[in-house]
């Protein structure tokens, strides 16, 4: 049995809610969005807190977007990234779109396109109609289809809109990935600003794609393994929010895995379920009786509540080597042992708190 240890609380008078959750204890794993395709659009700042609502290039997608999750139940990730004077182009965006690729992969498969600002929202509605499956004009943006599969890209939130914190510590951590790494890299790493990607108690925080690992309380001496893909797994266990191709406490097992199987791990095509977890008390009647509505919406948000009233869960990861001479199956069990307390927000004192538990589980293989 595995356990994560708790740290001594911290002041309820800091300021920033990433500061609270990292002398708490707040362990970031199984925190990583779930999804199966990211749309990221390039756009100018500054981002409002409310970006999505206001800014005339994304406000004109926000219906296709609601429908394509809530309708259609589509794990889209949307973001945005900030023009950099070196990757960017004067009156061009960039479009950058990933998609999970089969049901055992490693990485997410990746198009980029380089457009005409005025084309920009016309291609994003074009790639969102071919999601729902809809008539779209896809086919006239090839033109401007770039060929960047070698590239990496790492995204650092540095949405001080969004929280105080993310501005505070995302913005020197991007610096340093930018000026120090991304020119070590020889053309395959862009380091980005990005719009609010979740979890800001954890800042700094960011996702590396295309294999799609999120990324919190980070340090300036996990920045070599971390880009690298070098060093001990070990040293990076406490920043490790997760994978976003699995959920909540398959990431949590996931992180044990990795621990087990080192870097080669991020290399292997792989797939997860949940076998079975546990539902306790009156609402496991509630979620069943609801599951049985008809209303993707209604089954989503049962979905999600569930999973925040689990105490334990079996999961299962099924993988295969790059050269597909290994074929394994990996159970666990995932058991919650506690909680610690986490401002969700910064600058206020004594603001908003939520209960986030910490978890022990057991490998078997």
């Amino acid at each position: 049995m595995l356990q994560q240890k708790k740290r001594s609380a911290a002041s309820t008078d800091c300021q920033f809610c990433s500061m609270v959750s990292k002398a708490n204890g707040e362990d970031p794993i199984g925190t990583a969005t779930t999804c199966d395709h990211w749309l990221i659009l390039e756009v100018a700042t500054p981002w409002s807190r409310n970006l999505f609502k206001e800014h005339p290039r994304i406000q004109p997608l926000v219906s296709l977007l609601k429908a394509l999750v809530l309708q259609h139940g589509v794990k889209l990730m949307v973001m945005l990234i900030a023009p950099d004077a070196e990757y960017s182009r004067p009156g061009f965006s960039r479009v950058l779109y990933y998609r999970r690729p089969a049901r055992l992969f490693s990485q997410f498969e990746k198009q980029e396109f380089v457009i005409p600002e005025a084309e920009a929202t016309p291609l994003a509605t074009a790639l969102l109609k071919h999601l729902m499956q809809q008539p779209n004009n896809l086919s006239r943006f090839e033109q401007y289809q770039q060929q960047t599969s070698h590239i990496r890209e790492i995204l650092v939130c540095t949405h001080a809109q969004v929280d105080l914190a993310c501005g505070r510590f995302g913005t020197p951590l991007y610096r340093r990935l930018r000026k120090e790494y991304a020119p070590a890299s020889q053309g395959q790493l862009r380091v980005w600003q990005t719009s609010h990607i979740g979890g800001h108690q954890f800042a700094p925080t960011l996702v590396d794609l295309p294999g799609g690992h999120f990324w919190g309380h980070l340090e300036p001496e996990a920045l070599p393994g971390l880009v690298w893909h070098s060093g001990s797994v070990t040293d990076l266990r406490q920043f490790y929010r997760g994978w976003a191709g699995s959920s909540k406490f398959e990431q949590i097992a996931e992180r044990e895995i990795w621990m087990q199987e080192g870097w080669d791990w991020f290399n292997y095509r792989k797939a997860s379920q949940v076998v079975k977890k546990h539902d306790g008390g009156i609402k496991k009647y509630l979620y069943n009786l609801l599951r049985l509505l008809p209303f993707k919406l209604v089954k989503f948000i049962v979905n999600e509540l569930s999973i925040q009233d689990t105490n334990w869960a079996e999961v299962r990861f099924e993988f295969e080597t790059p050269d597909r001479s290994v074929v394994r199956t990996y159970d666990a069990r995932v058991e919650c042992n506690g909680k610690v307390k986490s401002t969700l927000n910064s600058g206020k004192k004594g603001g908003r708190s939520s209960s986030s538990r910490l978890s022990s589980m057991a490998l078997l293989v």
